[in-house]
């Protein structure tokens, strides 16, 4: 499949499956400005090795079904194409590819966890599909763990009237490389809930995208992400509206610290002329909370239509409130602890939001942890 005949928008300007429609970034593209192209160990260039090993483990809903197919099966590449160089690569790039099917009006009994383990150096590459049949129900946690320089399309296919709510944990050992773009294609009706929670790695850059098919869809996003001394933490966002009455909102926050921490949100939103009735918002938040760190924030609105019921986005960063912490010093609270404390409110109203209760706990602990360092 070659580009599209017209572009996806002045946001994003290009979608193909043809590699050859993708040069290699040079880091003064706008989509890669941001990014250490020298830390992603040959993902964008074609150079890197397909030797490394992800292994993927799925403790699945009785109700659903887990396939592990070719390349050549009909329902891969059906709910996206890829926008850049290395999702490209990722879709050229995958041997086996798996793929998870909520069968129609099925209400999963418990969550399905595909753990994704990373052994070793070299590259690899994945692709998953998880198809939500219409009326159907589910919960999917991906939980990311281990060494790896990994790449990656992901694709949520939501139908008629369905609920799927994703929750992924990025919680990589120190040296992992991840590169992984999310693709949610939402039917009539649809409801689509991510929760997105970035903590452990070098270097992670992760896309998610929300494209509509019909009216009445809704999407919401939420992400938490905590930047230690050194790690590039990214996260590129694009709802795309092109259907009329569906809502989006958009909430992610993060927290930085140590030297050359470094984390980037960009949200991109487009309204269509033919998405009368949109109703959108996007909210990024950045706490830095030692010298030496770095968030870089973006949200971008394009809107061709003068009929929406909403549109707007807002996004800031800035360091610990000195008044916030002397309140709770006043009290008899130490510095240290006053300091966590606001940081874990800060994180935590999202975190709550993470239905998935072990998960939960899990993200609580890690906060926890990264502030005692």
């Amino acid at each position: 499949m070659g580009l599209n005949e017209k572009p996806l928008s002045t946001l994003h300007e290009k979608a193909s499956f043809d590699l050859g429609d993708f040069e290699v970034p040079t880091g003064r593209e706008e989509s890669w400005r941001f990014t250490p192209l020298s830390r992603l160990k040959g993902l964008h260039n074609g150079k890197a090795e397909p030797v490394g090993h992800v292994r993927l483990d799925v403790d699945a809903a009785p109700e659903v079904t887990v396939e592990t197919v070719g390349r050549d099966d009909a329902r891969l590449g059906k709910a996206f194409a890829p926008t850049d160089r290395v999702s490209a690569q990722a879709w050229h790039s995958f041997e086996k590819a798996t793929v998870i099917t909520v069968p129609r009006e099925a209400v999963t009994s418990k969550h399905t966890v595909l753990t994704l383990t990373g052994s070793g150096d070299g590259a690899s590459y994945g692709h998953i599909v998880v198809k939500v049949e219409p009326m159907a129900e589910a919960v999917i946690v991906l939980d990311h763990r281990g060494s790896a320089v990994y790449a990656d399309n992901i694709e949520f296919a939501v139908g008629d009237g369905a609920s799927l709510r994703v929750v992924s944990l990025q919680d990589w050992d120190d040296d992992a490389v991840h590169v992984s773009h999310h693709h949610a294609q939402l039917a009539k009706d649809a409801t689509f809930r991510s929760f997105a929670v970035t903590l452990g790695g070098d270097l992670v850059r992760l896309s998610p995208n929300v494209t509509y098919t019909a009216p009445g869809g809704d999407a919401d996003m939420s992400g938490v992400y905590f930047a230690d001394a050194g790690q590039h933490l990214e996260h590129r966002l694009l709802v795309d509206h092109s259907q009329p009455n569906c809502k989006s909102n958009v909430d992610y926050r993060g927290a930085l610290q140590g030297e050359d921490a470094h984390a980037v949100w960009i949200g991109d939103v487009i309204i269509r002329v033919e998405a009368e009735g949109t109703d959108t918002y996007e909210l990024n938040r950045n706490l830095i909370l030692t010298d030496g760190a770095r968030a870089d924030s973006v949200p971008n609105l394009e809107i061709l239509t003068g009929e929406v019921a909403g549109a707007g986005h807002a996004s800031a960063s800035g360091r610990l409130d000195d008044e916030h912490i002397f309140y709770l010093q006043a009290r008899g609270i130490p510095y240290d602890e006053a300091r966590r404390l606001v940081v874990k409110g800060f994180l935590g109203q999202l975190i709550e939001k993470i239905e998935v209760e072990e998960i939960r706990e899990r993200v609580l602990t890690a906060v926890e942890a990264e502030l005692t360092r």
